[in-house]
């Protein structure tokens, strides 16, 4: 698989999940928001883009200056932390 096809690829997963912002997809790969709309529209089955437009209209965490949370990422107080490779146990 060429890296054309491995940025492609990636955009697209980074575009499905719901905490990575556009900011992000722009910074890593100098696309805006409207170039990633384009891309999914052109790369996915008119069924899943709808289904993607839907998912991300009007949702915060893809966008930046509407999330409720500065930086980092979120973490359930109930998820497990992980160390030295092994699940630790509560």
């Amino acid at each position: 698989m060429n890296s054309e096809l491995k940025d492609i690829d990636r955009i697209i997963e980074m575009a499905w999940e719901d905490r990575t912002p556009f900011d992000a997809i722009t910074f890593q790969f100098n696309l805006k928001e409207q170039e990633v709309i384009n891309l999914m529209r052109r790369e996915l089955k008119p069924s899943s883009f709808r289904l993607w437009r839907a998912r991300v209209q009007g949702r915060a965490t893809k966008h930046s200056k509407k999330r409720t949370f500065d930086k980092g990422r979120f973490k359930c107080s109930r998820q497990r932390t992980i160390s030295n490779n092994s699940i630790s146990k509560r």
